[in-house]
This record gives structure tokens, sequence and C-alpha cells, in this order.
């Protein structure tokens, strides 16, 4: 099985989720049943991402030529990939990565996101016996050449400890953030509705925290959020945000609210799911000396940044916590 044919498979697979056929739409709506947070506008969002940026034949095959990927992987490692669930198809990128490289995953799916997954790895099957061999699930992953493995940072001190001895990705908590400079249009602030809002916010692109300059005016801002207005009649997230509001209520502390988003002065980068966290700065240069200092951030928005809006729309070749994840794999 050689590159041509590998990016041959894996764009028939971007065909079939655009085409958003009646058996691709059934397997939305199992996903969904079986993971609350998962609804349909939110799957396709991320599914549609995917077949745009990471499945296009050319972007294929710019990422494995600029990556040196072989034509023929004449010694395939097996790979364990262990996959979280927080947002649809966040493991899809480890895995896509291993298949193209030729080496053979072994993945171990998240309890809450596991039927988008499988179905698409069981189309590469059918198309190609051979091909469908490289994927196979297990619920214990012992005895592989190296492994992928993403979660919390309390899991992330386990996998440490369990995969010390072989070569391993271990990827912790982050999140994103954005910088604002008050000069931001409404078109600019609707964008940014959409980083702070896709996936219930539960995703590590999800603006959870903005920096706003001193005397900063945030009607605009609640206005231009209220697009979303419709998730807090979602019941998962209206619970969520109830029970932050009665914290905040609760403690006495300050807050502002558009109905579905709760904005709080706090110096964390996270956030809780319907909370948005703001801090005052002064000085820009400062807010970004201290965001380069720390490893928590996935991505920044605003002028100068990632464009507002773009944050959940990575390209294959943005690799999460800015790990080549093909460099490893060409180096086992």
């Amino acid at each position: 099985m050689n590159l041509q044919h590998r990016i041959y498979l894996l764009s028939r697979l971007g065909d079939y989720i655009l085409a958003d056929g009646p058996d691709w739409r059934q397997v939305v709506e199992r996903a969904g049943a079986e993971n609350g947070w998962f609804i349909p506008e939110f799957v396709d969002s991320a599914a549609k991402n995917i077949a745009k940026s990471f499945l296009n034949p050319q972007k294929l095959a710019s990422w494995a030529d600029e990556n040196h990927v072989p034509d023929f992987r004449t010694a395939p490692k097996n790979v364990g990939i262990i996959m979280a669930g927080n947002i649809p198809l966040v493991g899809f990128h480890d895995w896509l990565a291993v298949f193209l490289s030729g080496h053979n995953a072994v993945i171990k799916p998240s309890s809450r996101d596991q039927v988008l997954i499988k179905h698409l790895t069981a189309l590469i099957s059918d198309w190609d016996k051979e091909a469908g061999a490289r994927t196979v699930y297990a619920d214990m992953l012992k005895g592989l050449d190296a492994y992928i493995a993403t979660g919390s940072n309390n899991s992330s001190r386990y996998f440490d400890y369990y995969f010390s001895r072989y070569p391993h990705i271990i990827r912790k908590n982050r999140t994103s953030v954005a910088i604002l400079d008050g000069t931001e249009t409404t078109a600019e602030l609707e964008a940014l509705a959409d980083d702070v809002y896709l996936y219930f916010g539960l995703g590590c692109r999800n603006v959870t925290k903005i920096f706003v300059p001193e005397a900063y005016d945030f009607v605009p801002l609640l206005e231009a959020f209220r697009k979303y207005n419709y998730l807090a009649d979602h019941h998962k997230y209206k619970n969520n945000f109830d029970y932050n509001l009665a914290l905040h209520l609760l403690n006495k502390q300050f807050y502002m609210t558009n109905g579905s988003l709760l904005l709080v002065e706090s110096p964390s980068v996270f956030s809780p799911i319907s909370q948005l966290n703001y801090s005052f700065y002064s000085n820009k240069e400062a807010v970004e000396n201290s965001l380069q200092q720390t490893d928590e951030i996935q991505a920044i928005s605003g002028h100068g940044y990632i464009p507002f809006g773009q944050n959940q729309c990575p390209a294959v070749s943005d690799f999460a916590d800015a790990v080549n994840t093909l460099d490893f794999l060409n180096s086992l």
C-alpha cells in the first residue's frame, strides 16, 4: 500500500463526509444519542473541517511531502492512540497521521466519542481490506512500539509513568485565548463567538478567556454573542449555566451576561462551561509576554494572531501542542 493509495483512500473518506448521505446522517444521530454534547450542528462542523482541511488530496500530498513521508513503510510500527472525547472526532488527526505515515494504529477511543471514528475507519476497511487491517481497536494498549495519548493533566501523569519506556507523545490540558484591542467590528465579534461557543466551549481551541484594554465596553461583545443564545435551551449547557450563575450570586461576585454566557473577571485562562473569563490590560506587550511563558495555551485569536472565527478550523499541518506528529512517526 503506497502513499498515493493511502492518500486516495483518505480523500475518498473526505468525499463521503461531504456527500452527507443517509448512512452518515444515521451515524451523526447515533453519536448524539451516546453523547448529549454532540449535537448535529457541531458534529457537522468538526467533520466538514476534517473533510475540507485534512482530507483534500492535494493538501495531503503536500503535507506528506513536506514531512518526508515515505512512499512505502518497509517496517511499520504499531502505534497506540489513546483518544480524548471532549469534541467530535478530536482524535482523528492522530489516526490520520499514523495511517498516512504507513504505520499501524491501535486505538483506544473515548467512550464519549467512538461512534464516528469507528464508522470512518470501517469504511476504509470496506474499500480496502489490507488498508483496513492497519487500524484496530483495543481496550488495553500493551506491548506496542509507540504511544500517542491525549487526556487531562491528571491522566497525563499516568501516561508518563506507563509509557516512559517507549517513544511517546503525551498531551495535557490546553485552552485558547483572545486579545482584543477595542477596534473589533461587529462581524469580528460575531466570529469570536464561534471561537467561544462552538462545541459548547469544550475544545482546547475554544477561547475561554479574553484580554481587553482598560475601560473596554462589553456591550457590543455581549450583543454579538447573542447569535448563540439558542444554546441556552440545551439541557446540559443550561445546567452548567444555572450552576455557575448560582455560585456567582451566592458569592456576590460581579458578572455580566447575555442570557447564554457569563462574563467574569478572573486571572485563570481556563473557565467552566458557559463562562468566559476576562482580564483588563494596560500594556498589550506584557500580556503577550506572559502568554509566551505558559504551556497552557493552544491558540491565540486577535489582530496579528489567528483571525477571529478561525480557531476551530485548523489546517492539517496545525499540530496539537505544536508537536509534529509526522516527525515523531518518521523517527520510530
